[in-house]
């Protein structure tokens, strides 16, 4: 097995146990430009959940103070709204990672 698809397919697997730190590593140290495509590609889809976080934060902060006796129902949505972005995310990093390892 070629070592560019080994690197490549553990960029996107590393959502499991590296986070964004592995890719920014491969994308920093290889030379290779598949591999720093496929590093590229990994570390911003990691990036992605992070995003609606603020949004998550000021929604906590909202219900909080501003509606203490009611249901908390933005804070609810938006950790809904999380949950299925972390979804979509790790079956499009999976599938990726599949991709590449598969590929000719």
């Amino acid at each position: 097995m070629e070592t560019r698809k080994v690197l490549s397919s553990l960029c996107y697997f590393s959502i499991f146990f590296a986070g964004f730190i592995f890719p920014l590593i491969v994308y920093i140290a290889t030379g290779d430009a598949v591999t720093k495509r496929h590093a590229k590609k990994s570390l911003l889809s990691h990036l992605i959940p992070l995003i609606p976080t603020p949004l998550l934060i000021f929604a906590l902060y909202y219900d909080l103070t501003k509606t203490p006796d009611s249901v908390p129902a933005f804070t609810i949505i938006c950790i809904v709204v999380l949950i299925l972005i972390w979804i979509v995310v790790i079956i499009w990093n999976i599938i990726k990672g599949v991709k590449v390892l598969v590929a000719e």
